[in-house]
């Protein structure tokens, strides 16, 4: 089964990729490595507000972050022209907008991981990661996550 049929059975339609909201570029390729810049938490297509251990729960930030897998997607996409060209996501960092005693950051990038292994499979969507709680993140948004991907 195609990429493009996983996310058709999940329901998935990848977005644009989105205009830097500063000085940087969406994505670098260099070698058959695609790195991808942070993209925010997104909701209802407005920035997904929220602190973990203040407005915010777990389960709702595992879906903050799978909606964010679902927009590196589309950026991805955009990068190499065909997500089937994806040999392996390498690398996934997570920051996640947390009060000092909030200790679930690994359950909210869950969302994000969870996803891209059902997408690209298990050996190829397998990866590297890192979870960090920070105390803000640009506009407020509940998570932020950056990508790494290797491309055949």
């Amino acid at each position: 089964m195609s990429i493009y049929d996983k996310l058709t059975a999940l329901n998935i339609e990848l977005p644009p990729v989105a205009a830097p909201a500063a000085a940087y570029v969406p994505f670098v390729q260099t070698g058959k490595l695609v790195f991808l810049s942070g993209h925010i938490a997104k909701k209802d297509g407005k920035v997904w507000v929220g602190q973990f251990g203040r407005n915010i729960s777990t389960e709702e930030g595992k879906l903050a972050a799978r909606a964010v897998a679902i927009d590196l997607m589309g950026t991805l996409h955009a990068a190499v022209g065909d997500l089937n060209k994806i040999k392996r996501i390498v690398k996934v960092m997570s920051l996640v907008n947390s009060t000092g005693d909030f200790t679930e950051q690994h359950l909210v990038t869950n969302g994000a991981s969870e996803l891209l292994g059902e997408v690209f499979g298990a050996e190829r969507g397998a990866h590297a990661r890192s979870a960090f709680g920070v105390a803000q993140i640009p506009l407020g948004a509940c998570v932020e996550i950056e990508l790494i991907a290797e491309v055949e």
